[in-house]
């Protein structure tokens, strides 16, 4: 087991955007602009934080973004909750980024393997105070009731389908009752659905990513949903704003709207969202 000044340093070397080596990262085992996000939310331990997944691929520090997250959660594990998105995945990381990156920072496949085996340990949602219900996606026909979530065998690589599956690629849509997403994987899911869910389960919210939103945060379906996304300037082309959902005691919610940290020689970008992505 790491010390807590090991880890401290580690930290503190990831705050630079300074990756570690292949064998610190071995003993650990829109997030984008992380350091901005700390900067406004302000850093752990002094404030709780739930990050609902994507740490990695789409941008050129997913492996520092991603190693510092888990620094993070073993420096101050009660304080710091990681769940998994979609992109927390073998198949996706193949694709988008991720495998790429550690192969040009390392020369190996070993980091990859690391996080990916990792990946696969992380919660698929979080609840706070029995009342916002927090995952990436979105609901599941399969899933009525929060114990059936406790009862998913969640410790796998993310299947094509099933309610582990539709709860880290489903949407929110206008329309009403379960429709076929077109990222071709979880579902679209209306106002009926969250509305029947969170009376069903108790709860008042559901806190969910895995969208771009321009303002960083937007409301759907009368209040029921809110979607949170935390990468300012998306993909360095989307010119978005990103949020954070701070929750009082009280269960008072009040979003942090943040911009991305300023670098140098970085191009004015057009507040034009991409027409899809994944």
């Amino acid at each position: 087991m790491s010390s807590n000044d090991e880890v401290d340093g580690w930290i503190a070397q990831l705050m630079q955007c300074k990756p570690l080596s292949e064998t610190e990262v071995k003993k650990l085992c829109d997030k984008h602009d992380l350091s901005e996000l700390f900067r406004i939310g302000g850093n752990s331990p002094d404030t709780n934080y739930l990050f609902m997944g994507d740490y990695v691929d789409r941008g050129y520090y997913s492996v520092e973004t991603v190693t510092l997250l888990v620094a993070l959660k073993l420096r101050y594990r009660d304080r710091v909750t990681i769940l998994r998105g979609n992109h927390e995945s073998r198949q996706i990381t193949q694709v988008y980024g991720f495998y790429d990156e550690c192969l040009r920072k390392y020369g190996n496949a070993n980091v990859w393997k690391f996080f990916t085996d990792l990946f696969d340990y992380l919660p698929l949602t979080a609840l706070i105070d029995n009342q916002i219900f927090c995952l990436h996606g979105g609901l599941s026909p399969s899933i009525d009731t929060l114990d059936h979530i406790r009862s998913i065998d969640r410790i796998q690589e993310v299947p094509h389908e099933g309610p582990m599956c539709d709860l880290l690629w489903s949407d929110p849509d206008d329309r009403c009752g379960w429709g076929i997403s077109p990222r071709g994987a979880g579902y679209t899911f209306g106002q009926d659905i969250s509305e029947a869910f969170n009376h069903n389960n108790g709860l008042t919210l559901v806190a969910r990513a895995h969208q771009l939103v321009m303002e960083g945060f937007s409301w759907s379906q009368e209040r029921n949903v809110v979607t949170i996304f935390s990468a300012p300037n998306y993909c360095y082309r989307c010119g978005n704003q990103a949020a954070i959902l701070e929750v009082d005691d009280a269960l008072k919610y009040t979003f942090l709207q943040f911009d991305p940290a300023p670098r140098a020689g970085e191009p004015l970008v057009s507040r034009r969202p991409p027409d899809y992505f994944l």
